[in-house]
């Protein structure tokens, strides 16, 4: 089944937020060790709710999570997301993607694009390194940049679009030297650069490019049932279509059909605990987000009513 919706605006109000730590611009390193969301006191009058990204992929470490914790924020909220992670030749590589970008300016969360430029060598492998730190002088100089910036996330983040070829050379060269100094092999700069050099053809080509390896994921998605999801229905694509034309490619892991009404399920699963952890729900709110602001959802050529859904499943009986 594949399953066609437009999002003209976004309206939520998040339950399940942290209560987040405040610290001082000053302490901005202190904090991305301790937190994976927080609130920074920029100057007497500014203050900013981040979250950060271990890697640019979606599916590592409940990023979702940590952007869901600043929502509640009254604030401006920030998310930094490395252009890049690479851990070595032994390790994975992973690449900022549009679709990503794209998701927090649906949700009004400005990206801040980082890169790493510390690191140490993980001991039990020859050519991996771990504990990867941002240059967090970068960072605070977008911060600043920001508290400036009247306008909406959508237009920050198109902007920060332009300065990708120029963040992934900083990238590339930071990761050379994390290489030389810890005597690790990393993956190929070359394959590295050739995915980036098509980004240096503007933004509407990083999209395209993008869109292709998304749509991909979500074909190869839609066609595997996790075990550990303990779901009744039938998997589905997803395609959402901004007020700006643009579309963003997601399944949906249960659907069903009760006449005009379209159940739009999202599984979480325990295997050990009486609920999903709170970042696998947090994770599952996100899309929620999404499903509930669906307007002229379709199948084919019939329309119908979105019933967006979070199912928790666990093996061990409630009580």
């Amino acid at each position: 089944m594949e399953i066609y919706g437009e999002i003209k605006g976004i309206k939520y109000k998040p339950f399940l937020c942290k209560s987040l730590r405040v610290y001082d611009v000053s302490e901005l390193d202190k904090a991305l060790l301790e937190r994976a969301s927080f609130i920074l006191k920029v100057n007497k009058k500014n203050k900013i709710a981040v979250s950060w990204w271990v890697s640019p992929k979606r599916t590592r470490s409940y990023p979702y999570a940590r952007v869901y914790d600043t929502l509640s924020f009254a604030g401006k909220k920030v998310t930094i997301i490395p252009i890049i992670k690479d851990e070595g030749k032994d390790g994975d590589r992973d690449f900022l993607q549009w679709d990503t970008i794209s998701l927090m300016s649906l949700l009004g969360v400005y990206v801040i694009v980082g890169y790493y430029v510390k690191a140490e060598k993980n001991p039990k492998y020859v050519n991996k390194i771990t504990n990867q730190k941002f240059d967090v002088k970068h960072i605070k100089n977008k911060i600043q940049n920001l508290l400036s910036y009247q306008s909406d996330a959508l237009h920050w983040n198109l902007e920060q679009i332009d300065n990708i070829p120029k963040m992934a050379e900083k990238a590339f060269r930071a990761y050379k030297r994390i290489a030389k100094d810890l005597k690790v092999e990393m993956h190929s700069f070359d394959s590295a650069r050739r995915r980036i050099e098509a980004l240096h053809r503007g933004k509407t080509k990083f999209m395209q490019l993008s869109r292709e390896h998304a749509r991909k994921a979500q074909i190869r998605e839609s066609t595997t049932m996790q075990p550990k999801e303990y779901l009744t229905g039938n998997k589905a694509m997803i395609t959402i279509k901004n007020y700006l034309g643009g579309c963003y490619f997601f399944t949906c892991d249960e659907v069903e059909v009760h006449r005009n009404k379209l159940y739009l399920v999202e599984g979480k699963h325990t295997r050990t605990g009486i609920l999903p952890s709170q970042g696998d729900i947090k994770d599952g709110l996100i899309k929620m987000i999404l499903f509930t602001n669906l307007e002229k959802v379709t199948v084919g050529k019939r329309k119908y009513k979105p019933i967006p859904v979070l199912k928790l499943t666990a093996r061990r009986a409630f009580k």
